[in-house]
């Protein structure tokens, strides 16, 4: 990788009155790298505070009714449910390492707003969650989450009133209080150091995997399945099996209502409006018309409600060191509910993406391969939509 680049992909497309603000970061992210009392701290507060490592669960269960042993990657089981507390800890600790005063950060589904919020509670920060109007009425429970750690919850009524908004209104915000803000980008998304850093922070998530599946089966997986919307959670787990080139390393995108509808957000399975361009300050795959204009997207899943995908994710795609499908919004609603019949685990919508695939993929497999699937967020906070969705019954 050249500095910011994955291939042809990343970069740092920006304002020139953002381009300090962005050169002070890089230049925090690469000293932490070596700083000893940093890396300390960090690590700490993944274990004390996160409950790291998360657990590496043999599900018996559907792995009898799938015909093959599939582990899940409990990070449901990660502080505030998710995997992004890792990533909001890794950069509340760099802002304070600059100075900041206030944290600013977007978010969907609300995990990553929850994860901003509790990691500024914890270290004593100021913090502004900007959050499309849809995704607040969707997400209730977490907005409530986040004004309970002492966040100011901010609607965003422009455009969709979804993510591709929220981080819109986000960078607006930073470019005018950048000297006391730090904007805590909550996916591998963004102008350059954004994907790097988040993928630094997130690979903790495929270095426990690693460990824990060697330990348990004393060999490699045959897959990795995690779900795509920026792409966090799904390079946190693929980074340390990148060069296991036997692994196949698959990522599931929303497909909403189905390619034909024009209604999802899956930017490579689409091929008629997906393809290269630039979006919130890098140069990736977007859901964009013959004019470059952006497409909103639809997906029961608020995490997943996004035009673009993170560049080192294009990048591993193009190299096809992974691979990319899509689950639609039925397809994830039904994982959802035989998930947590089969194992009594609840997963994100996010996550049942992955899971809806599984159910697919497990049809080739057999009774000696392995599948670990990546559950990135637990599903407490979609009850109220999947009640909706199944005509108020479950």
């Amino acid at each position: 990788m050249k500095k910011g680049r994955f291939g042809e992909f990343g970069g740092q497309y920006i304002p020139e009155t953002l381009m300090p603000a962005i050169k002070e970061l890089e230049l925090a992210f690469e000293k932490c790298k070596t700083d000893k009392s940093f890396q300390a701290e960090f690590k700490r507060l993944l274990a004390e505070y996160v409950g790291r490592p998360t657990p590496l669960t043999f599900a018996a269960r559907l792995s009898k009714k799938l015909g093959c042993k599939v582990y899940l990657k409990r990070e449901d089981l990660a502080h505030t449910g998710a995997h992004k507390i890792n990533n909001a800890l890794g950069q509340a600790l760099l802002a304070r390492k600059m100075g900041k005063k206030r944290i600013i950060a977007e978010t969907g589904a609300g995990q990553h707003g929850t994860a901003t919020a509790i990691a500024a509670a914890k270290l004593g920060f100021e913090c502004d969650i900007y959050m499309g109007e849809v995704d607040i009425e969707r997400q209730k429970p977490n907005v409530l989450r986040m004004k309970l750690a002492g966040a100011r919850v901010v609607p965003v009524s422009s455009g969709s009133r979804t993510l591709k908004d929220a981080i819109n209104e986000c960078l607006r915000d930073w470019t005018a209080s950048c000297e006391t803000t730090h904007y805590l980008l909550g996916s591998v998304l963004g102008p350059h150091p954004y994907p790097e850093m988040v993928a630094y922070f997130q690979s903790v998530i495929g270095e426990e995997t690693k460990k824990q599946i060697l330990a348990a089966e004393g060999k490699l997986p045959k897959a990795i399945i995690a779900c795509v919307g920026g792409g966090s959670n799904a390079i946190g787990i693929f980074k340390k099996f990148v060069p296991e080139h036997k692994v196949e390393l698959i990522g599931v995108e929303a497909g909403g209502l189905g390619l034909d509808s024009g209604k999802h957000a899956a930017r490579f399975a689409d091929k008629k409006i997906g393809r290269p361009g630039v979006l919130h300050g890098t140069f990736t795959y977007v859901l964009q018309d013959k004019f470059g204009q952006i497409y909103n997207t639809h997906s029961v899943s608020a995490g997943l409600d996004y035009s673009a995908v993170g560049p080192e994710h294009s990048m591993l795609r193009q190299l096809k060191r992974a691979k990319y499908t899509f689950a639609t919004d039925k397809e994830a609603l039904d994982a959802f509910k035989m998930l947590s019949e089969t194992e009594g685990i609840i997963p994100a919508l996010e996550s049942s993406h992955a899971v809806a695939f599984l159910l697919k993929y497990a049809k080739n497999c057999g009774p000696n391969n392995i599948v670990i699937v990546n559950i990135s967020g637990r599903g407490d906070k979609d009850l109220g939509i999947v009640v909706k969705e199944m005509g108020g019954k479950l």
